[in-house]
């Protein structure tokens, strides 16, 4: 990569900073000055938002906006208090969703679906947008939110400087190639090079065993030329054990002589994932407890500690054992401080609710420096370990893999509980790039001169295979972007059709699966513009210059043809032009008994020899063809499909293929047989003398300024040719995104949500269709549309919606039912509308829908009528995080169903909604994704 010098902003900006830039920050920053974009990929901690600052600050002093975007909530609140802390609160707005503060600032944090709605909606706030930050921009992968990430990147205005931030990525430079293809010169500025060197362990017992002999890969800046050795102690551990499991195989097991054995799962690639575990005394004594390993941290200073485990239960259990064993972490002053941030955070939830959520367990574990960290617990609670996390004041906190993504909770210490997970559906082994994820938070830039990554001994783990699993550095990002409903109207109505089409098949997702589809893409965008432009220079008010560059093309084309004529046998052109025919190919045969329309069944190729086609013919007859039958050259003029596995053989196979024949042969032009005659030049000159005659005759040849005109009609002409070629060459390539696409309008306009008439208009239920943003958007826009919700109170309606959001984490262990009469019967018409959509969605080829859950729906309609916190958990079974994160998307979906029905009681019912349930803890701290 060129060296850019450093400008005058980067200066000023880096005398603002008390410690010393990376190189690869001041490289970044100086791109951005020049004007590029950049994709900035470092690991977890190296300090890749200074750049995403430099940003902010050359906004500032350009007096253009900055849009700062984060994927949660919770970050767009930490973003925010930090830049307002630094530009003051005049020009430092908020947006997500549920907040809104100063949101016409020059600076404006925000999520990512605001942005994505802004553009969608060609929001005023756009104007005078010079930069966009986007952090963490890997979560473009993530299923259900990814595609925002794309949309946005795609339908921002190609003035605007694009500045992403990712973890490290093994196809950071796949990334960037596409971000320079579709916004137009972004740089990639790496950095694997990690601020604190993170060393490997294995703790075996109380003691812990570096994994490698010598430093790890990720303790130096660069990896070693030849790979890392395992730490030698740890292979005598491994076979020692193999050993003992042997021995304890022989002795008897009672009287059964079978024993205790229990068994492992998952694949066992990276250690302790597969094998036989026998409980014997000697295995329990190498598997640490959790007090154990907490107190040898404790001792070999090796605290604050993040352990993942990767199980909700499995945190809070860690917890209460912690408690158990009476560990203690903090001093008094600690707990203090501790007991001061919690009841900053919680001090005005009501009693009820704090007993409910079993708080005197939460503070007494918190008071001793240890928590939990998980989706489960409430948003409140988890805003109290974060801080106090931060502070350095709780030493231990057990959390499920989430913390890996999101808010910044640094540690010195990372601990592994088990290299196995459970993804949904099986037992599995961790991937190198969870694990690089994983242990990327040991290591406090600025507090720790190193990181510690520690892997707790499980019976039958193979040290090499975590050694291969810490040293290898693959974290891929794979686009999730696919095309929706709500998409495709708010693309149709911003764009038109064709254009939201061209857009998408310029996606990450398409490019990823056919990288030359992107810059075909851009290429057809181009030639498009360009023939608009021609044209627009060889108007004239004198008629249509198009039409007179066709006449003479026309006549440049006999020209060349007489040309040929004179140079070529005929007979040669004939048979080069069947060597040239394909299996499919529509063609006129020019001579013989069988002269007419016929469809190339075989080539009929030999080495040596001219061509024979099979081919079918206008008379249903299956025949082959010789060279007598082609006095003069035939060219394929369309195409008819020929199925696989057709067998000439078969009499249905031949009158099927007939049929399409005929059918293909009715759209076209009607052909005259050609006229053979011994002097083809005479003919040629016969037609070239008609065209001159026209051409006189012709309004634009009077023109005075007609070869100028002239000239940009032929361009235009000529790149019309061009795109044409370019369009085949999309369409043979696999166009999934646009494809979907294109499936995708064909529903919506079967239903009334596109125009029929006119593909680029949106009907005023797509415009409805357009406010939705939900998996079952359409489904949701149908029961509006057929007044689903009309006779359902508040509570009633809380409970609909609810099946429309939620989604069950496993199989349920109650049986789901609505609350009442009047909400079941308008959930058997939700039921109803998905079956129908599902049936259309299947005529069409798409995925079906997911099915409307019902398994929310009675705590949310318990919520809206006013029921108590304890109540409704007691009464669900649902985690407290969980309860508050599905009420919010209830509300979410409360909010957009308003938005959407228009004047009248659904309205007013659904904004009733969101009154009725933001309340208590909901209420208490609406800011938390």
């Amino acid at each position: 990569m060129v060296e850019v010098a450093r400008g005058p902003l980067l200066s000023q900006f880096v005398a603002d900073y008390d410690f010393e830039l990376d190189e690869y920050q001041l490289e970044a920053c100086a791109r951005v000055e020049a004007g590029a974009g950049v994709l900035v990929a470092a690991p977890t901690g190296a300090g890749k938002t200074v750049v995403g600052e430099f940003a902010v600050f050359c906004a500032v002093q350009r007096g253009t906006k900055c849009f700062y975007t984060t994927p949660i909530k919770a970050l767009s609140n930490q973003k925010f208090h930090d830049l307002e802390d630094r530009y003051g609160s005049e020009r430092v707005g908020l947006l997500t969703g549920d907040t809104s503060i100063n949101g016409e600032a020059q600076v404006v944090v925000m999520t990512t679906e605001v942005l994505r709605n802004m553009i969608y909606a060609d929001s005023p706030t756009l104007a005078n947008l010079g930069y966009v930050v986007m952090d963490e921009v890997h979560y473009l992968a993530d299923r259900f939110r990814g595609a925002v990430w794309e949309e946005v990147i795609l339908g921002l205005a190609p003035s605007v400087q694009v500045v992403s931030l990712s973890a490290t990525v093994s196809n950071a430079e796949e990334f960037g190639d596409w971000l320079d293809e579709v916004r137009g010169r972004v740089d990639v500025v790496l950095s694997e090079r990690r601020p604190v060197p993170l060393y490997q362990h294995v703790m075996v017992g109380r003691r812990l065993h570096d994994l490698f002999d010598g430093d790890a890969p990720t303790a130096v800046a660069l990896p070693s030329a030849r790979p890392p050795e395992v730490n030698p102690e740890l292979l005598s551990v491994s076979k020692q054990e193999a050993r003992a499991v042997r021995d304890d195989s022989r002795r008897p097991r009672g009287r059964s002589g079978k024993g205790k054995r229990q068994a492992g799962y998952g694949s066992g690639s990276y250690g302790g994932a597969a094998h036989g575990r026998h409980s014997s005394d000697s295995q329990r004594r190498l598997t640490p407890r959790r007090d154990g390993m907490v107190e040898a941290l404790a001792a070999a200073d090796l605290l604050p500690a993040i352990c993942f485990i990767f199980s909700r239960q499995g945190c809070d259990t860690a917890v209460r054992q912690l408690l158990h064993s009476n560990v203690r972490l903090t001093s008094a002053r600690e707990a203090r401080q501790l007991r001061e941030i919690c009841e900053r955070h919680v001090g005005g939830m009501p009693a009820d609710d704090l007993r409910a959520l079993e708080f005197d367990v939460f503070a007494e574990a918190l008071s001793r420096g240890i928590a939990a960290h998980h989706a489960g617990i409430l948003p409140a609670f988890k805003a109290v370990v974060e801080e106090g996390f931060a502070a350095g004041l709780i030493k231990v906190v057990f959390a499920t893999e989430t913390l890996a993504l999101g808010i910044n909770m640094p540690a010195r210490t990372v601990v592994l509980e088990k290299l196995v997970k459970y993804n949904g559906q099986a037992h599995v082994d961790i991937t190198p790039g969870e694990y690089t994820q994983l242990t990327g938070r040991a290591g406090r830039r600025g507090i720790d001169v190193e990181g510690h990554a520690v892997v707790l001994w499980q019976p039958g783990l193979d040290p090499r295979a975590v050694a291969g699993l810490a040293s290898r550095r693959t974290y891929p990002l794979r686009s999730s972007f696919s095309p929706t409903y709500n998409m495709a109207v708010n693309m149709v109505g911003r764009l038109g059709r064709a254009k939201a089409r061209v857009l998408l098949e310029q996606s990450f997702a398409q490019f990823q699966t056919d990288r030359n589809v992107v810059g075909i893409a851009r290429e057809v965008e181009r030639t498009q513009q360009q023939i608009t432009s021609h044209l627009e220079a060889a108007a004239c008010e004198r008629g249509d210059f198009l039409e007179y560059a066709r006449i003479r093309d026309q006549i440049g084309q006999l020209e060349s043809e007489s040309a040929r004529n004179r140079k070529t046998d005929l007979r040669a052109e004939s048979v080069d032009s069947l060597f040239r025919l394909e299996s499919g190919d529509l063609i006129w045969v020019t001579g013989g008994r069988h002269a007419g329309w016929a469809v190339v069944v075989d080539p009929g190729r030999a080495k040596g020899s001219d061509p024979t086609p099979l081919v079918m013919t206008e008379g249903r007859e299956l025949t082959r063809l010789s060279l007598k039958d082609f006095p003069q050259p035939t060219t394929a003029v369309g195409k008819v499909r020929i199925p696989k596995k057709f067998d000439p053989r078969v009499a249905s196979a031949r009158k099927a293929l007939a049929s399409a024949l005929l059918d293909r042969v009715r759209t076209l032009e009607p052909v005259p047989p050609p006229r053979v005659r011994p002097e083809r030049d005479e003919e040629i000159a016969a037609e070239i003398a008609v065209l001159r005659l026209r051409l006189k005759e012709h309004p634009c040849h009077g023109c005075p300024e007609r070869e100028a005109h002239a000239r940009h009609a032929e361009q235009a002409l000529r790149l019309e040719r061009d795109l044409a070629t370019s369009e085949a060459r999309i369409a043979r390539r696999t166009a999934t995104i646009a494809a979907k696409f294109d499936r995708i309008c064909t529903v919506l306009t079967s239903l009334g949500y596109l125009d029929a008439d006119d593909p680029d208009v949106v009907t005023a239920d797509g415009k409805r269709l357009a406010r939705i943003y939900s998996e079952l958007d359409l489904v949701t826009a149908e029961c509006l549309r057929d007044s689903v919700f009309d006779d359902l109170d508040a509570p009633q309606l809380a409970a609909v919606l609810s099946s429309l959001v939620y989604e069950s984490r496993r199989e349920a262990t109650k049986v789901a039912r609505m609350p009442d009469r009047a909400s079941e019967a308008a959930q058997h018409r939700v039921r109803e509308v998905w079956r129908r959509v599902s049936l259309v969605e299947r005529d069409n080829r798409l995925d079906r829908a997911k099915d409307p859950d019902i398994g929310f729906a009675e705590a949310a309609h318990a919520w809206a009528r006013g029921a108590e916190l304890g109540d409704v958990l007691e009464a669900t079974g649902l985690p407290a995080g969980d309860f508050v994160r599905w009420v919010r998307q209830v509300i979410d979906m409360a909010g957009q169903v308003a938005d959407a029905a228009g004047p009248g009681e659904v309205r007013r019912r659904a904004r009733q909604i969101v009154e009725l349930m933001r309340r208590g803890v909901i209420e208490f701290d609406p800011d938390e994704d």
